[in-house]
């Protein structure tokens, strides 16, 4: 088997810390930002004594965030630093938990998407309006649905079949340099069972509820503005800035879900390359849509300042 040369060591040793830096840094700011959402969510439930939808699904939402993003992290390091990874209980269990805990991120996400947009919307249909007023009953069922399909669906990855080539210039395990890739055989059953099941269904629902909001945020907007007599409405900022937020969720979701069926199946895994964006990719929506929650909660951006002044002052303090 061929030797890699100095050079390439050199070339590549740089790229690995690289990716292990950015994943790193994305999986520590979404592990913070969820981390101050569900702490503000149980203060308020502690201080409440009631647990209203809102607070259960960012609770939940925040939860398998922080344990998504501490696998992500757990798994990257792991994969570039041991190579006996690839074959352990380890990765089983955690490639599961992956799966189970992105799928539930997804369903929560699009279920507090399609809540906010049951309450917020206004549509002129007695079928709307039958669902507004039920809401609050069925939300609890469709959250612990979510939890069920996203245990189902996850449960195919327990077992994979993990193929060893031999190749002069791809490596899985950049740091140590052996010169091999790993590839990792998965079931087109089990990638289409999650796919109908875990990514499919919050995807549908998350892009018809967020396309129907900004449509009628949009409309809502429209009106304000005929009917507006001010140079400046801050109701009308704040649709624009509802629109702006949506839809930046909007495509933030696609993209993980697409990042998501892409990781899971075996379509680029033979493409160092695209695992490595891949790689890269995947933190991305549950760390940014956590910071974008903070930023449009007034409660959740009002504790992010007064951490980030504790913060400031602590450093003053120890330097």
């Amino acid at each position: 088997m061929a030797q890699p040369s100095n050079d390439w060591k050199q070339d590549v040793l740089p790229l690995s810390i690289l990716i292990l830096t950015l994943v790193a840094a994305e999986c520590t700011i979404g592990i913070i930002a969820s981390g101050i959402i569900m702490a503000v969510n149980a203060v308020s439930w502690i201080q409440k004594k009631a647990l209203s939808i809102t607070t259960r699904i960012l609770l939940l939402l925040s939860v398998s965030r922080i344990g998504l993003q501490s696998i992500m992290l757990i798994e990257m390091t792991s994969s570039i630093f041991n190579v006996s990874f690839y074959n352990s209980v380890l990765h089983g269990v955690s490639h599961v938990s992956f799966v189970f805990l992105n799928n539930c991120s997804l369903w929560f996400a699009a279920l507090l998407s399609f809540f906010h947009f049951v309450k917020i919307a206004n549509f002129s249909c007695p079928l709307f309006f039958k669902l507004r007023w039920r809401i609050s009953e069925l939300m609890p069922w469709l959250l612990w649905l979510s939890v069920f399909i996203s245990f189902s669906s996850s449960m195919g990855f327990g077992k994979h079949k993990y193929t060893v080539y031999n190749n002069s210039s791809l490596s899985a395990n950049i740091c140590n340099f052996t010169m091999k890739l790993y590839i990792i055989e998965t079931k087109v059953v089990n990638v289409s069972f999650v796919f109908i099941l875990g990514i499919l269904p919050p995807l549908t629902m998350f892009i018809v509820t967020a396309t129907l909001l900004i449509f009628s945020l949009r409309r809502h907007t429209l009106r304000m503005r005929n009917s507006a007599t001010g140079s400046r409405n801050p109701r009308i900022e704040a649709h624009i800035q509802a629109i702006k937020e949506t839809s930046c969720f909007l495509f933030l979701y696609i993209l993980n879900a697409a990042a998501l069926f892409l990781s899971t199946s075996d379509i680029v895994d033979d493409s160092l390359f695209w695992s490595i964006v891949l790689r890269v990719i995947l933190p991305v929506y549950p760390a940014a849509h956590s910071v974008l929650l903070i930023q449009s909660n007034p409660g959740l951006r009002r504790t992010r300042k007064q951490l980030q002044a504790q913060f400031y002052l602590y450093l003053q303090n120890r330097f």
